[in-house]
């Protein structure tokens, strides 16, 4: 069934109505957030082609889901090498939140530079 195209009137010109159709509706997380905000403002080409084909919101969910992956496995081997265990966290926590607040840290950076910001 051919799809029929309508028209507005603007002026002396018919426009055609053009309209997206629906993308699905997924949840994108801090990285997927991140990495859209990148393809807006440096890649604008890449962003509307995935726009226009219907296709970003899987794209930016696969993406979260990749950062989000990498992010888990940084900060548990990154942990496990510098020896941070739940014995430190019951005998000295100050302690066992800093040395965790810099992983985590160092797990974003690692991230943000392997997936989000290439």
């Amino acid at each position: 069934m051919p799809t029929t195209i309508t028209y507005t009137q603007q002026g002396d010109y018919l426009l055609p109505d053009l309209k997206l159709p629906e993308q699905p509706k997924v949840e994108i997380g801090v990285f997927g957030q991140r990495h859209k905000r990148y393809l807006k403002e440096h890649h604008r080409l890449i962003y509307f082609n995935l726009l226009t084909s219907c296709k970003l919101a899987a794209y930016l969910a696969d993406i979260d889901s990749q950062a989000n992956e990498m992010y888990d496995l940084l900060v548990q081997q990154l942990s496990e090498k510098e020896n941070i265990t739940e014995q430190l966290k019951a005998e000295h926590p100050v302690e066992w939140t800093r040395k965790m607040n810099a992983i985590r840290l160092t797990a974003n950076e690692i991230v943000n530079r392997e997936i989000i910001y290439t």
